[in-house]
């Protein structure tokens, strides 16, 4: 049996263009989904395009890290090729989970460390780990501390920003711990989607002038795709280029120190 590609985030704008793409090279997919019944109908218009598509969804909830260990727990030694850290999500205001984490934290950081953590064990010898980032991270930073942000501290562009800015160090850091592994990161761009629906009043009017000139989602998922097919690793895919990470993203004594806290944060949950 051919070993699967997951993807996070799977029912999604971009998710369901990367699962798409994926089907039609014949690759059997892991559609995992917060929502079974959109990820059913997204997998019934795929199926009806691509016939024989291999697809298959579980239910994957990243703002709870039990949700995150019973679905990892049903992947055996093996089974997985690739894991695509595709989900997102740009919180509309501060909230906690029933972790106790901030959840834009939890989505875009927490949970996929501990899935990849726990997935470890079920991945190919030469996996695939690729993780959606942002261009947003230019204009973030984080440092341990900043993991569980305050009320006072979020922002709704700035702790988005610092999320996905912590799972771009997770990345590096994931590529030093295991070699063997094929660790990048892609940055899609704006793209068309509901993530920047931000709710306020303007929203109508953004969507006539700023929406057009947005990605499709399949354009936006092209990065990620390259990825997932690239022989090596430690390389930041961007619109058609790629290259190595950013000098401003490379620093190993900070992914070390977020390592550790994170691992800590997650012992307690």
């Amino acid at each position: 049996m051919d070993a699967k590609i997951i993807v996070t985030g799977a029912s999604g704008s971009m998710g369901a263009a990367a699962v798409e793409a994926l089907a039609r090279q014949g690759r059997p997919v892991v559609m995992a989904c917060r929502n079974a019944e959109k990820a059913g109908k997204v997998r019934a218009d795929i199926c009806a395009r691509v016939p024989g598509a291999r697809l298959e969804i579980k239910e994957l909830e990243l703002s709870s890290m039990a949700s995150v260990r019973d679905f990892a727990a049903a992947f055996g030694p093996g089974e997985v090729a690739a894991l695509f850290h595709n989900a997102g999500v740009i919180s509309r205001g501060y909230a906690l989970t029933s972790d106790g984490l901030e959840h834009s934290f939890a989505v875009n950081y927490f949970g996929p460390f501990l899935l990849t953590d726990l997935l470890l064990p079920a991945l190919v010898e030469d996996a695939r780990i690729v993780s959606m980032v942002s261009l947003t991270c230019r204009f973030a930073k984080i440092s341990p501390e900043g993991l569980r942000p305050a009320e006072r501290d979020f922002s709704r562009l700035g702790t988005y920003a610092e999320s996905k800015l912590a799972l771009l160090h997770f990345s590096q850091g994931l590529a030093r711990r295991h070699p063997r592994l094929r660790v990048n990161v892609a940055d899609p761009g704006i793209v068309d989607s509901d993530m920047i629906a931000m709710g306020k009043w303007f929203d109508p009017l953004a969507d006539k002038l700023f929406r057009p000139f947005c990605k499709r989602p399949e354009d936006g998922v092209k990065p990620a795709l390259a990825a997932l097919a690239a022989e090596d690793g430690g390389r930041y895919f961007v619109g058609r280029r790629s290259g190595p990470i950013p000098a401003r993203y490379r620093d190993p004594a900070l992914q070390e120190r977020l390592w550790r806290a994170t691992e800590e944060i997650l012992s307690g949950i």
